[in-house]
């Protein structure tokens, strides 16, 4: 059995199956992204609830994790060399369990390349625009009188979804094959629907991002992944 006591996470969220990769998440557009390659890849995992409270996420115990203070977070206790490993940042985990597994990153180099470019387009693009259309358009931000900001983003992620549009001509999946690409983007453009914001960003104009969602959430591991953990605990 796999001894995971040295990293103080374990002693908030104790591991009830060691020798799984555990997973440190909620199941907002970034958390789901692990729970739904794992379940892709058929990697053994538990999950543990984190909700986004200062009590979790800035306890000691997530730090020690990730000191960003953001889920997910995983430990796998059989990493590299056979030794535990702790990693945070979600793009970075879908990385190392899709090399881990042998799969979802790519059939060449070249197509690896090409994974790995549409995964950061959504880590660098896709995600932080959409949550900050979210936090303006239907969070707190919401409030203010000023409507740049609602504009700003509102235009940012009408100009995303284009790009994605286009890339989707011909094709199913935003790289080729289904990929960790795919389990990165298509969250955060579901999310569209929680924040309300499908209308205002003229969601009907892109079909072919309509069906490559639809396409996605159809998948058995994407219904499991989406409330895993659940978000009532």
């Amino acid at each position: 059995m796999s001894d995971l006591s040295a990293f103080p996470i374990t002693k908030r969220w104790p591991p009830q199956t060691p020798d799984r990769i555990q997973l440190y998440s909620f199941p907002t557009p970034n958390g789901v992204k692990v729970a739904i390659a794992l379940e892709e890849l058929g990697l053994p995992y538990e999950a543990h609830r984190v909700t986004l409270s200062d009590a979790d996420v800035k306890s000691p115990e997530f730090l020690s994790l990730n000191p960003n203070n953001k889920i997910p977070a995983i430990i796998d206790p059989d990493g590299p060399d056979g030794q535990p490993l702790g990693l945070f940042e979600s793009g970075a985990i879908l990385i190392y369990l899709a090399d881990k597994a042998g799969r979802l990153i790519g059939t060449d180099a070249a197509n690896r390349a090409e994974v790995i470019q549409w995964l950061m387009f959504q880590m660098g693009g896709v995600g932080p625009m959409f949550g900050q259309l979210g936090f303006f358009y239907k969070f707190a931000g919401s409030k203010m009188e000023d409507p740049l900001p609602r504009e700003r983003y509102i235009g940012e992620a009408r100009r995303l979804l284009a790009v994605v549009e286009g890339a989707l001509e011909g094709r199913d999946w935003i790289a080729g094959d289904y990929s960790i690409a795919d389990i990165a983007l298509a969250p955060w453009l579901n999310a569209l629907e929680f924040y309300g914001a499908k209308a205002v960003v003229g969601w009907d104009d892109f079909p072919k991002v309509g069906a490559y969602v639809d396409r996605f959430m159809a998948r058995p591991a994407a219904k499991i992944g989406m409330n895993t953990p659940p978000r009532e605990g």
